[in-house]
């Protein structure tokens, strides 16, 4: 799965729990790694892309689309 549409504040859902016993996250960060904050405790993690497209299950929910800019 590729993680070129993935977009800031976009929730997405992992395959394993973290300890606290959540699976969503919300992105906070965009780039070589990508910032993940636990929905539930808020802890914050850095993931590097190749690993969180391994263990990403699904999308829990997009974030808005950019606005279309007018021509």
């Amino acid at each position: 799965m590729m993680l070129t549409d993935l977009q800031m504040d976009d929730i997405v859902r992992l395959r394993k729990p973290h300890p606290c016993g959540n699976s969503d996250w919300v992105v906070v960060r965009l780039g070589a790694d990508i910032g993940l904050k636990c929905l539930q405790c808020g802890r914050r993690i850095l993931m590097p892309r190749r690993e969180l497209a391994r263990r990403l299950k699904t999308y829990v929910k997009r974030a808005s689309e950019p606005p279309e800019e007018a021509k």
